[in-house]
């Protein structure tokens, strides 16, 4: 009998050791199943690559812009329509979509901000949460990468477009110094390293790469494969090309005009070995003798926009190697693919060049996600989404508690067409640098309306003098009777009321994001002095 007993007791603890393994294995396959669903994020992002000269966005370029890679993206995926930044200039807008908090929080406001490599970043929300991180290309945030990225090779400043210069942490130097040069167009190398490292990676995680282009920075360049585009054609010019200034639209300030572009091309054309990086054009010598000003700055538009479109069509040759890579090493299926820019950019439009402005070719980042699990293909979403949600997004795909010091809001749910009745009605934008000619400024762009303070007052260490102020305020533009803002309508009659309650939900704004200027009081005194002006 006690045999007996002894074998049940073996027979019960054998089965209960079966059942225990059967439980435990289960709990391995779940957390594998779990972990295994885990999308990896390739996240791409060029410098400048503004809506106009992509095709999948309408305008005077869509027929000649050579994007076929971004096409297929978009065709695959969703695009967003106003995606928005909310400090058009790079280091912000960098600093913006790292750290998921607008620039008066993370305290890169102007070009020349650095952030600290003790500032939190969503790198290190998804390596602490098992992703492995990376970046490689343009950095521009001038301190060392945080230890929250497992691997960096990233340019010095802007960095070059020939043979350029890498650092790692192997060979770190601050600014300017160290790294290395690798042979090549900087493109061309940027997305074979990001290949490379993806193809080294710990298989065993779920990686999140940002791939960072220095195109389509100025100057513009372009390898020779694509040196032949637009050689025989006129490219058509935006109806305000011509604009000579404030006095034509009724706007606030003058703004970068395409002739300041002229004369740097004349300026580098006569001592080419002696400029800036960003004034190292291709083809020159560039000449305008004998024409009149508006010819001479067609002559200019026509090289400008060509060599942009060329250097663009680099970019798009990089995303086709991208997109076949994941393809071929079979992880395109759980990769969410991301193409954007760090903000618009103006091909003439207004008569102007470069960026900074609320003016919508400069506020509105393009943007394309592909993630074949989730979003449905070919679909787009008007949507205001900005730059600071990047995080908030990364974060939600992740799985990982997204942190509360934070500011931006998923829009996982909007990509799949499920936007909440609470979504954001109005994007929120400041710009902190200052000039004449470009004033500082915040304001706010609607579905519909745009409304923009101009108060001037650059930083103190940013050349501020009480003489360099503007004179006049206020910008309100009918985004759907005037999508080219042509025309201030600031002081038309049948807009007050909307003003007012546009004014009100500025404040409403600056307060719910802390952007209330606590140790300025010159920008409080303008405030009182203009808000009803």
């Amino acid at each position: 009998m006690k045999h007996v007993l002894k074998i049940g007791a073996i027979c019960l603890l054998a089965l209960a050791t079966v059942t225990s393994c059967k439980e435990k294995t289960k709990q391995v396959e779940t957390k594998a199943e779990v972990k295994a669903a885990r999308p990896n994020i390739l996240y791409i992002m060029a410098d400048d690559h503004t809506s106009q000269a992509l095709g999948i966005y309408d305008g005077i370029l869509k027929d000649y812009v050579h994007t076929p890679n971004i096409e297929r993206l978009a065709a695959e995926g969703l695009v967003l329509d106003n995606c928005l930044v909310s400090n058009s200039i790079c280091s912000p807008s960098r600093a913006t979509i790292l750290t998921g908090q607008y620039s008066h929080i993370n305290g890169v406001k102007i070009l020349a901000g650095g952030l600290p490599p003790t500032h939190p970043t969503i790198a290190g929300v998804l390596k602490r949460g098992g992703y492995q991180t990376s970046i490689i290309g343009k950095w521009h945030l001038k301190q060392e990468p945080t230890d929250e990225f497992d691997y960096y090779s990233v340019l010095p400043g802007q960095g070059r477009y020939w043979n350029p210069i890498l650092k790692t942490k192997e060979n770190w130097k601050d600014y300017m110094e160290g790294g290395k040069a690798y042979e090549g167009f900087s493109t061309d190398v940027i997305a074979d390293k990001t290949i490379e490292w993806i193809d080294k990676r710990d298989k065993d995680k779920p990686f999140m790469m940002m791939c960072h282009f220095k195109a389509t920075h100025e100057p513009f360049d372009y390898p020779e494969r694509f040196s032949h585009l637009y050689r025989d054609q006129d490219i058509p010019v935006p109806s305000s090309l011509y604009d000579k200034g404030a006095e034509t639209t009724g706007r606030s300030f003058k703004g970068q005009s395409v002739d300041n572009l002229k004369e740097r091309y004349l300026l580098a054309s006569k001592d080419p070995e002696n400029v800036p990086g960003y004034m190292k054009y291709p083809e020159l010598p560039l000449t305008v003798d004998g024409l009149t000003n508006d010819e001479a700055r067609y002559k200019t538009y026509q090289k400008y926009v060509k060599d942009f479109m060329r250097c663009g069509a680099a970019i798009d040759d990089n995303i086709g190697k991208l997109l076949d890579y994941l393809d071929k090493s079979g992880l395109a299926e759980n990769t969410i693919v991301i193409y954007t820019a760090d903000q618009g950019y103006f091909l003439g439009e207004h008569g102007w060049f470069d960026k900074r402005l609320i003016y919508e070719e400069s506020i509105h980042m393009p943007f394309v996600i592909r993630y074949p699990k989730e979003i449905p293909a070919g679909t787009r979403n008007s949507d205001l989404i900005e730059n600071v949600d990047f995080s908030a997004l990364f974060a939600d795909y992740a799985g990982v508690d997204y942190p509360e010091t934070m500011q931006g809001h998923s829009f996982r749910e909007n990509l799949k067409g499920n936007t909440s009745k609470d979504w954001r009605k109005y994007g929120y934008y400041r710009y902190w640098d200052h000039s004449i000619d470009r004033p500082g400024h915040f304001g706010i762009r609607g579905e519909r309306y745009k409304l923009a303070f101009y108060y001037g007052n650059a930083l103190k260490e940013n050349g501020f003098t009480k003489e360099n102020q503007p004179k006049k305020f206020w910008d309100f533009y009918d985004l759907e009777k005037d999508p080219n803002e042509s025309h201030n309508a600031y002081n038309d009659p049948e807009y007050q009321e909307i003003i007012k309650e546009m004014k009100v939900e500025i404040l409403k704004q600056r307060e719910a994001l802390k952007d209330t200027d606590p140790d300025n009081p010159e920008i409080h005194e303008i405030i009182e002095s203009h808000w009803n002006a």
